[in-house]
């Protein structure tokens, strides 16, 4: 019996992973040593944890994990989607600070999907975004690391901290999707929300393979969005997307990065426009989605435009062509749709 006692104890401790240890760097001026040391240790605690969960094909265990109720909610929601882990003993990454809480953005974990419902590929990024006191608030998936890239350079006519809290929005406004989060779509969109979606019409070849086509466009106010939305999220088992492409030179309307601009008409208004690729159960499409954003409640931006339009509206000799550039909307033909 004393044998299989230590055998068993033993079986038992190789079950559990490794502790994994973080580091957290931050720019020059930032001095705040115990906000750094309790987040260092409260992500280290739930990526132990999560690796755990893994190795022991379970549930995560969030009851004494230092993650708020939505915290955890998103880790148990991206769970029953995709299982991964943290295959670094210990993660090093930069501390974004913000005016009400802090983040880092690159997390490395590995992905295993339990089935065809997640091809982003075995690699990707977690946000984790902490409270003031160094609680965990927020947990989920990162945009593509190129599009973060180059969303964190853009120019000057978008100042740091809100370019952040717009990456921040995007990437929680995506989650939102993969995760079927009504709740948070709910609250994203202003109350006057306007949704435009653009649909091809094709016309029959004629002898040379061609064929005409045009985009048609529906228009949608917020309940009437939410309200298919709720529909595609009941019949889909799963919804992946993904945002790349980050805007356009051409889309570049007052200066600064491509693809995020400030409206010259009013100073709280920015758009983005970005390349959408949805994935689900029982549809799939590729297009350009140009989101028009409302700081004025800086605590809570919310979405005024949402636009998309497909990446492809015809075919010439087999060939797709692309919607031209010149039609794809931006902020000056957003901001006339609410005038």
């Amino acid at each position: 019996m004393k044998k299989f006692l230590i055998y068993f104890m033993a079986m038992t401790t190789c079950l559990c992973a490794k502790a994994v240890t973080v580091t957290i760097t931050t720019d020059e001026g930032f001095d705040n040593p115990a906000i750094i040391s309790t987040m260092q240790q409260n992500l280290g605690v739930v990526l132990t944890e999560i690796n755990n969960a893994y190795n022991e094909k379970r549930d995560i265990n969030t009851v004494a994990l230092p993650m708020d109720d939505h915290a955890k909610n998103m880790l148990v929601t991206l769970w029953s989607t995709v299982h991964f882990y943290c295959d670094d003993e210990e993660v090093v990454d930069r501390c974004w600070p913000l005016k009400n809480s802090y983040l880092l953005r690159q997390i490395p974990l590995i992905i295993d999907p339990q089935d065809d419902a997640f091809t982003s590929g075995t690699y990707q990024e977690a946000v984790v975004e902490f409270g003031t006191n160094g609680q965990i608030i927020d947990f989920r998936f990162a945009l593509d690391a190129q599009l973060s890239e180059s969303m964190e350079r853009c120019g000057s006519v978008v100042e740091t901290e809100r370019r952040m809290i717009i990456l921040d929005y995007i990437e929680q406004f995506r989650t939102a999707y993969c995760t079927k989060n009504i709740d948070f779509m709910e609250k994203i969109f202003s109350d006057d929300a306007v949704i435009i979606t653009g649909k091809v019409v094709h016309t029959r070849p004629n002898d040379l393979g061609q064929s005409n086509a045009k985009v048609i466009y529906n228009r949608q106010n917020k309940q009437e969005y939410l309200k298919n939305l709720k529909r595609a999220f009941l019949r889909n088992k799963y919804i992946e997307v993904k945002f790349s492409e980050i805007g356009d030179s051409n889309g570049t309307a007052s200066g600064g990065c491509p693809g995020i601009t400030r409206s010259q008409n009013n100073p709280n208004f920015y758009g983005v426009r970005l390349r959408q690729e949805w994935k689900s159960s029982n549809y799939s499409d590729e297009g350009y989605v140009f989101l028009l954003w409302n700081f004025t409640n800086e605590a809570e931006p919310v979405i005024e435009v949402r636009t998309w339009q497909p990446t492809y509206v015809g075919t010439t000799g087999g060939t797709k062509q692309k919607l031209a550039e010149e039609d794809i909307f931006n902020m000056s033909s957003v901001e006339d749709m609410i005038q």
